[in-house]
């Protein structure tokens, strides 16, 4: 960290940040964030159940049916990609061209 080489007082005058924010950004970063702990746990164990199938949307709607949580796509993926959990859908058709 920049702020182990400087002092603590240069480093914020030098990006004009009072050393307030400082001290709450540290105190963010060691805080543990239970509810996303769970949404964890909830797109884990729905990925798990579809055999490393469904995709954000699908567990969306699994989220929704199964535990009444209502949660967006992109935070679905987001969790997703979070945890390293990749969806096992078959690409995209390869069309050929046809020869006369």
């Amino acid at each position: 960290m920049l702020s182990r080489a400087l002092p603590l007082d240069a480093v914020c005058a030098v990006f004009a940040v009072p050393r307030s924010n400082y001290y709450a950004h540290r105190q963010r970063l060691e805080r543990v964030d239970e509810q996303r702990i769970l949404l964890h746990k909830c797109v884990n164990e729905l990925f798990v159940q579809s055999r490393s199938s469904a995709g954000s949307r699908s567990i969306c709607d699994m989220m929704w049916q199964q535990h009444g949580i209502a949660i967006g796509r992109f935070k679905v993926t987001r969790l997703m990609e979070e945890s390293g959990l990749v969806s096992k859908q078959p690409g995209k058709h390869g069309y050929k061209q046809a020869t006369v």
